[in-house]
């Protein structure tokens, strides 16, 4: 008789990293398809701004990807399923490369376009809105600190760097995804509600990763007493 444990398995070692990839892909194959339908006169749901849409969204799914990421060793600490943390790693990158397009369609669409095409014009306006726009100061830390988790998701970095470095590199995570969600707070207009769930997910995966790293001091310390 197949048991629930045995469908848990069977599911990790066929289907959750490729299912996984179609999921984080997802966002992006949307966008591109509403882009393609409005460059074609098609219907589409980019709003009368698409450019602001465009940018919103790429920093909205990029922000959740990265909290969805921090999800993950909790998910597996409760649920005893140890097999999802195969693709903790590909949910970082992809919380990576959504940030990174969120970045290059603010200087593309936006600050390029704004220079009249002119580059060097458009890292002039990037570096006045660094130094301006307080959000945009902190979404850009935020873009720099995924830059070295980014180029360290792999085997090869861990054998490098050791693991106890490596983890220690990869706990800037959480700092990171600090200054996204203040990134996004600071963006928005008002006092609306998606900054607040954001921060508040954010904050219970903090104490979370707090209290069950002072339970392993403690444990440490009992069985070394």
């Amino acid at each position: 008789m197949t048991t629930r444990a045995d469908l848990l398995k069977r599911f990790g070692r066929d289907w959750l990293k490729p299912l996984s990839f179609w999921l984080l892909a997802l966002p992006g194959l949307w966008l591109g398809w509403q882009w393609w339908a409005l460059l074609t006169g098609a219907e589409h749901a980019l709003g009368y701004n698409p450019i602001e849409t465009t940018h919103r969204f790429l920093g909205d799914t990029a922000l959740r990807i990265l909290i969805l990421s921090l999800a993950i060793t909790p998910f597996r600490d409760l649920t005893q399923w140890t097999t999802v943390m195969k693709i903790r790693r590909r949910v970082g990158l992809a919380a990576f490369w959504y940030a990174l397009l969120h970045l290059l369609a603010y200087m593309g669409l936006d600050l390029l376009v704004a220079a009249q095409g002119n580059v060097p014009g458009m890292f002039a306006g990037l570096w006045n809105d660094v130094v301006e726009r307080i959000y945009i100061t902190l979404g850009m830390f935020a873009v720099i600190g995924l830059v070295p988790l980014a180029l360290t998701s792999f085997n090869s970095s861990i054998r490098a760097l050791g693991a106890h470095l490596w983890q220690r590199l990869h706990l800037a995570v959480y700092p990171i995804a600090v200054l996204a969600v203040f990134h996004y707070g600071f963006m928005v207009k008002g006092h609306q509600l998606g900054p607040w769930v954001h921060g508040g997910v954010l904050g219970i995966l903090l104490v979370y990763r707090i209290v069950h790293r002072l339970r392993k001091v403690q444990a440490r310390n009992r069985s070394a007493a």
